[in-house]
């Protein structure tokens, strides 16, 4: 095969890499003296030098294999021209002994001892590239040093330094800052101003990711920052990160619980009370309402406390163990306590925190005497409502799980909010007809027993056809009202046996149910009165008792389109953008706006308006971005249901037939 081609290409790579140095080191001086035509003329030269010595390895290899090779016995010019077959069986036997012979390092061996470096060749070009530089140093040595001041003028010009300074609310305590072009973090509200560090540079301008424009020039540019963005000069961009103000933390670590029972012998009450704020707390005050008395006879005295400050402007720690005498507690008595935090930011946030309950019960007191009369002036109490029930269940698990509580106290506040959801599902109950009893209902209905017999023979009408024979049939409610309420009263039950049964987490689901159905009953009523009730329009006065028609507005209601949850211009925008062709006129305001309104975290804001700059820039790459960040604002896309046509072909019909008979 091409044995001779392969074995001379493989001596000229190797004397390529032996002449390669000369070539690289004679190009150094011209291109650090950055002079054009000394480097065209070296690059000349090492064409013409390659091609001298690609002639000399033509010529010489195989001469230069004989005599580096033993093995071929001086035959290494059969490997170019072997007519005969005695000469081609030759030239197999030399293949195979190159092949074990002729390596790399004895391809660089032979290379060597015929190629040299070419190291004097170097040497003229060195002094010629010295004496060009040595020439060209006078003429810069002789100017004088007036001129170089214009020189410089004109690069500082060509260069304008831009510097940020960043001011933050001054109620933040946060020093000013001034610098280079970097990232930010800054409260909100700051105030940042782009200045020119030499204005004789000319105008500058920032490009802001909301599509906004900023010229800097002789005159600073500030921006009030109200949401993170970043902006863009000389093509780096620079994110303004903004941190919104926090609302104070109100932490109340003593109590424990929201509502704490005091003991009947106790005779204080403690309270420790930690608020927080990242900048500094204004004003924190502790609210106490103490209730006393029974019945109608109930009196409510407030009080307002001050929380003292503290060191730290951002930290309030109060704590407190109070005497009963000072909160002006007697057995039977209840104090609610809440505290409310301002903080100092320019619009104020005002928090509030849950309110607490001390209770301190009232000894027990025995029955001396009982008289007829009581039973009239004991009134019942106040049924709770479904809600409250939940909310006294949640209460009752999150102190099952943060506080150790007994087993007895676990089964007494349980049994407690039973008793109460029965209350509750026994008053549901009476609107179908339930008896006011838990289990009653029986005893009231033995009197009728004797309905069915009258004078000895049967009352069919009032045995099988009186109005006791379904409790529901004494309310006037419709078919659909009773199944809800139906609905409500076995979720209250279940909620109760849970309850009694002392596991209050399984209570849960059927007293949240048992809400959803309450508030189905409350919801469909106004549902009725929305529809039965109807305003006509005014009658223009001026056109009353004329019989003109012109101008009078139609009393008709007229079904509302559905809202198109795309808008015309973004769908067009985003079916451009699938493509590479041009994009509708003004899409980078809808851009913009879809992205200011629909994209509520910073990260993601910023991201897709990257995505705008770089498309605006002509980035094809990036429209699959800027693509999917739109439809990421599509919160609900609507559904279109197409037909697609479905080709009938000799296969389909015999498939479809396959199971007929």
């Amino acid at each position: 095969m091409h044995a001779d081609a392969d074995i001379a290409q493989r001596l000229w790579r190797a004397a390529v890499l032996r002449r390669l140095p000369l070539w690289v080191l004679g190009a150094l001086p011209w291109l650090s003296l950055r002079l054009l035509p000394g480097v065209l003329a070296w690059v000349a030269w090492c064409m013409w030098d390659g091609a001298r010595l690609r002639q000399r390895v033509d010529r010489g290899w195989i001469g230069w294999l004989d005599a580096a090779v033993p093995e071929l016995e001086d035959s290494a010019a059969l490997l170019v021209d072997a007519d005969t077959p005695i000469a081609k069986m030759q030239r197999s036997r030399l293949l195979a002994r190159i092949d074990a012979s002729l390596d790399k390092k004895a391809v660089r061996a032979i290379v060597r001892r015929h190629v040299d470096l070419g190291l004097s060749w170097l040497a003229p070009w060195l002094v010629f590239a010295f004496v060009v530089w040595f020439v060209g140093q006078q003429p810069a040595a002789s100017q004088q040093a007036a001129p170089k001041a214009p020189a410089q003028a004109a690069s500082a010009a060509e260069a304008p330094v831009l510097l940020v300074t960043a001011t933050p609310p001054a109620y933040t305590g946060v020093a000013r800052s001034t610098g280079a072009p970097r990232h930010l973090e800054l409260p909100e509200g700051s105030t940042v101003a782009w200045c020119l560090k030499n204005p004789e540079a000319g105008e500058t301008i920032l490009e802001l990711s909301d599509g906004r424009t900023l010229n800097v020039g002789a005159k600073c540019a500030t921006l009030s920052v109200t949401e993170s963005l970043f902006w863009r000069w000389r093509g780096a961009r620079y994110t303004l990160k903004v941190t919104p103000d926090a609302a104070p933390q109100i932490t109340i670590t003593q109590p424990t619980q929201m509502i704490q029972e005091l003991k009947l012998d106790a005779q204080s009450a403690a309270m420790a009370i930690s608020v927080r704020d990242d900048y500094a707390v204004r004003r924190a005050t502790l609210h106490l309402t103490l209730a006393r008395g029974s019945g109608e006879n109930i009196k409510f005295t407030d009080r307002e406390m001050p929380l003292p400050a503290s060191s730290d402007p951002r930290v309030r720690n109060w704590s407190k163990k109070w005497t009963l005498a000072e909160l002006g507690m007697e057995p039977g008595d209840e104090l609610y306590f809440f505290v409310r935090a301002v903080d100092n930011a320019a619009k104020p946030h005002t928090v509030q925190s849950p309110t607490y309950t001390l209770r301190l019960p009232a000894p027990e007191q025995e029955d001396e005497e009982v008289t007829s009369a009581m039973p009239v002036l004991v009134k019942p109490q106040s049924l709770r409502s479904q809600r409250q029930i939940i909310i006294d269940t949640e209460q009752l698990i999150a102190d099952m799980r943060s506080t150790r509580m007994g087993q007895a106290e676990i089964r007494e506040r349980s049994e407690a909010i039973a008793a109460d959801q029965g209350q509750l599902r026994r008053r549901y109950g009476q609107f179908l007809g339930e008896e006011s009893t838990l289990f009653g209902g029986e005893e009231e209905h033995d009197d009728h027993d004797d309905h069915g017999k009258s004078g000895g023979q049967m009352d069919v009408l009032h045995e099988f056809g009186h109005a006791h024979d379904e409790a529901e049939n004494a309310t006037l409610y419709d078919e659909g009202t009773k199944k809800i309420l139906r609905r409500a009263l076995v979720a209250m039950w279940d909620a109760e046996k849970a309850l009694r049964a002392i596991t209050p987490k399984t209570a849960l689901a059927p007293e949240h149910k048992a809400l959803e159905a309450i508030k189905e009953l409350q919801q469909a009523d106004r549902i009725y009165l929305h529809k039965t009730a109807f305003v006509p329009p005014p009658i223009k006065e001026e056109i009353r008792m004329t019989g003109d028609v012109v101008g009078a507005a139609s009393y008709r209601r007229e079904q509302g389109e559905a809202q198109d949850a795309i808008p015309a211009p973004l769908r067009e925008l985003v079916q451009a953008l699938s493509q590479d062709g041009p994009l509708p006129a003004l899409w980078t305001r809808t851009a913009h706006d879809w992205v200011r309104e629909r994209l509520g975290e910073d990260e993601q804001r910023l991201a897709a308006q990257r995505a705008i700059q770089d498309v605006a820039d002509g980035c094809l790459r990036c429209r699959p971005a800027l693509r999917a960040w739109l439809r990421a604002g599509i919160a609900q896309a609507p559904v279109i249901l197409q037909a697609k046509p479905v080709a009938q072909t000799p296969f389909t019909r015999a498939w479809g037939q396959g199971d007929k008979p």
